[in-house]
């Protein structure tokens, strides 16, 4: 299979890149600010929904890194080792004064990343492993879309 690389240049693209890592895990380590580069990175083990419903449940290490970026602000992420993985459950964007806003990452548990934007200018890439997951993620009614 393919390594899959995206870019976002607007909500629609952003769009696209929160479908594919839908129910993505990571751990608070695997994000960074970089301030003086203006840019939020993370590393994620993303589930492959593109693999279909029918094949063997699997996940891809991936990348996601975000340009343009003026502040981080979090919250409701438990930090220390004793943390649990984060679930992301989607990235959304709200408008500011054109083209800047906020693109939020949200995870299950309530917690959000807020990263304040000039625009939007993202990118995606699946960074090469791959390996069985343990089951296909699930949503209930109440916590998000269906998986």
């Amino acid at each position: 299979m393919e390594l899959l690389k995206l870019a976002a240049l607007d909500a629609e693209d952003l769009t696209v890149i929160s479908a594919h890592l839908q129910d993505a895990i990571l751990r608070l380590e695997d994000l960074t600010y970089l301030k003086g580069e203006k840019r939020f990175a993370l590393v994620l083990r993303r589930f492959d929904w593109s693999a279909g419903p029918k094949a063997p449940p699997q996940r891809r290490l991936s990348g996601l890194h975000f340009e343009r970026v003026l502040a981080v602000r979090t919250r409701g992420l438990e930090q220390g080792p004793d943390a649990m993985p984060l679930s992301l459950l989607a990235i959304t964007f709200t408008p500011g004064d054109a083209p800047s806003g906020q693109v939020e990452i949200l995870f299950s548990g309530n917690g959000t990343i807020r990263l304040e934007v000039e625009c939007i200018e993202a990118r995606m890439r699946d960074l090469g492993p791959v390996w069985k997951a343990g089951g296909r993620p699930g949503h209930d009614d109440t916590t998000g879309p269906a998986a």
